[in-house]
């Protein structure tokens, strides 16, 4: 079809309607093949390039599932209240109020107000960092020979600069962030040890105990000794569901646990919001 007029451009523009890439996102997200739930609970479906980003605000309960698909996916992740934005992610908090550096079900991702983002309810990947953070430009232009966001090797911490800007967030306003499906552990010695995935399939599940804006970086770990860039597809999913209740296993597993918790309603409660 020619495109070099206004309207065989337009006529080439429309005929693409309907058709379904390998990464994308898929609206409405109802339309997504065997979904996890009701098809019209679903509220974001969307395939994510390696190399790629995405971002969506989230109601508080819905549940939010990452599928690394072929195993070389990472998905740096990045959270914030969503009309509260100085409220966000707070790694080192996570850590430490937790007395574990180590991601998995049943862990809980905290701002430093020592409330709850979200929480893990779920994982069959148990590869995930909250150490290292993502990677820069200086670094991809080191190893790769450019970390710029439109280049072969996007850093992560470039392409969650776009995915803030289209929230109103400015790089000052990206912290330290998590990542899932590759997995770095601590030596004996301190040093660290990058492990890696565990192969194509595998998941992890978050559920938002507070409204919030998701940043995603697919993007290569920065402890991924391999020379060239592998980044491969990571699929995004998010249904409708209930935050964690009183009562609730996850509320109830630890003191500090419940305490975030308890922080969380307390504040939910005073803004008439839970």
């Amino acid at each position: 079809m020619a495109t070099a007029t206004t309207y065989g451009a337009r006529d080439h523009a429309r005929a693409q309607e309907g058709t379904r890439a390998e990464t994308m996102p898929v609206v409405p997200a109802a339309d997504w093949p065997n979904p996890p739930c009701e098809a019209g609970h679903l509220v974001w479906a969307e395939t994510v390039a390696g190399g790629n980003y995405t971002h969506r605000v989230l109601a508080r309960g819905t549940e939010l599932r990452l599928t690394d698909l072929r195993g070389d996916a990472c998905a740096h992740l990045l959270l914030y209240v969503a009309d509260r934005p100085w409220e966000r992610l707070n790694v080192a908090d996570t850590v430490k109020v937790q007395w574990n550096a180590y991601l998995g079900e049943g862990r809980l991702l905290l701002s430093d107000q020592g409330r709850v983002l979200a929480s893990v309810i779920a994982d069959t990947s148990h590869r995930h960092d909250a150490l290292c953070g993502t990677s820069t430009l200086a670094r991809n232009t080191d190893r790769y020979g450019d970390g710029t966001p439109q280049s072969d090797s996007p850093a992560g911490r470039e392409l969650f600069k776009l995915a803030a800007a289209k929230n109103g967030l400015e790089p000052r306003d990206l912290p330290p962030s998590l990542s899932f499906f590759q997995g770095v552990e601590i030596r004996d010695d301190g040093t660290l040890d990058f492990t890696g995935s565990t192969g194509p399939g595998g998941s992890v599940t978050l559920r938002a105990e507070q409204d919030l804006t998701v940043l995603i970086a697919n993007a290569p770990h920065p402890a991924d000794p391999r020379e060239e860039y592998v980044s491969t597809p990571l699929e995004v999913l998010a249904w409708r569901a209930a935050p964690t209740a009183p009562g609730d296993p996850l509320w109830e597993a630890t003191p500090e646990g419940r305490r975030a918790f308890l922080n969380t309603a307390e504040f939910l409660a005073a803004r008439g919001l839970a």
